[in-house]
């Protein structure tokens, strides 16, 4: 069984592509990954040396539909699971055309291509943030009308649209995956628990939004790409799955858990004009992924995130080089 995994550079697809070459010995993964700022070889250093002809890695746009139809034409694939995208909400603010350009066009040609080679099943990786935000009580379900606040958000609602009606249309295996927030190693520094991590350990100034209280629901990265496999194999077509960790934090307390595990002190804390549209409050009811799949979230956040700012305090070589290309030396 081989797997055609788009975005595998990228922090969810690098830690996905580990896990199921790992746990499923039977499975195969092609990578296709176009290597922007955010995808990174090292994230998977070691994935060919040891699991041999079972891994290969391509560099490629997924908005291209040559390149896409001339890879899916290399292998008998049964499914693509779509990670390809640009992420970052205030980088979409700055620039939307990117956004639009893989989040919404490339997912349209993956399903395309992927219904043109006989491509079984079609998971495509989304987020909670399609929702919009949330007052201080209740949690999204599958059922939560989309409400995106963001460029970001708004690409990854059309996307998911583009793909569930492919399903309506063309009867193809699509499955739509949302999530809340990820941590855990190999994340880009951009994003809250690496960025305040890594400047800790600095001595640089931890910047917060606002006041600090916008509220996160957090999920380990391995159980979501455990989430994700059991949707794989276990998911029903046309239906949209949401996987959280049950671990809802204001930003400002997660930030302390880091100042506090590392031993800085919370004058390092910088409170920052708030971003454009920033949701106030994410939360996850994963009850329906969880009794249809058979699926839990493992991890507990405190344990999580102290396991997660150890792998940083242990992995500079990982990171430092990332932090030259982005000028921040």
């Amino acid at each position: 069984m081989r797997i055609f995994v788009t975005g595998g550079c990228g922090f969810i697809g690098s830690n996905f592509i580990r896990y199921i070459l790992q746990h499923y010995k039977p499975a195969s993964v092609s990578n296709v990954d176009v290597l922007t700022y955010a995808g990174n070889l090292a994230n998977l250093d070691g994935v060919a040396e040891e699991h041999g002809e079972r891994y290969e890695f391509f560099k490629a746009d997924i908005a291209n539909a040559d390149q896409m139809d001339a890879l899916m034409a290399e292998h008998p694939f049964y499914a693509v699971v779509n990670f390809a995208a640009e992420s970052h909400v205030d980088r979409s603010i700055n620039s939307p055309q990117n956004f639009i350009h893989t989040n919404v066009v490339g997912t349209s040609v993956l399903l395309d291509c992927a219904r043109r080679h006989g491509v079984q099943r079609f998971i495509q990786v989304s987020t909670d943030e399609v929702y919009g935000s949330l007052g201080p009580s209740g949690k999204f379900t599958e059922q939560s009308p989309l409400e995106p606040s963001s460029p970001y958000s708004a690409s990854k609602a059309g996307a998911d649209l583009i793909a569930l009606a492919s399903h309506k249309t063309f009867g193809q295996e699509v499955i739509v995956t949302r999530c809340s927030n990820n941590y855990g190693p190999y994340q880009f520094p951009e994003k809250l628990i690496p960025l305040m991590i890594i400047n800790a350990m600095r001595d640089d100034s931890l910047p917060v939004y606002g006041d600090g209280l916008n509220v996160r629901d957090w999920i380990h990265v391995e159980d979501h790409c455990a989430a994700i496999v059991a949707a794989l194999f276990e998911g029903k077509p046309g239906n949209v799955y949401n996987f959280g960790g049950d671990s809802e934090m204001p930003n400002l307390e997660t930030v302390k858990l880091i100042l506090q595990r590392l031993g800085k002190p919370e004058s390092l804390i910088t409170f920052v004009t708030d971003r454009l549209g920033h949701d106030r409050r994410y939360a996850i009811d994963s009850s329906f992924a969880q009794r249809e799949l058979k699926w839990k979230p493992l991890h507990n956040f405190k344990e999580g995130l102290e396991g997660t700012i150890d792998w940083y305090a242990n992995n500079r070589a990982w990171w430092e080089p990332l932090l030259e290309r982005t000028g921040r030396h």
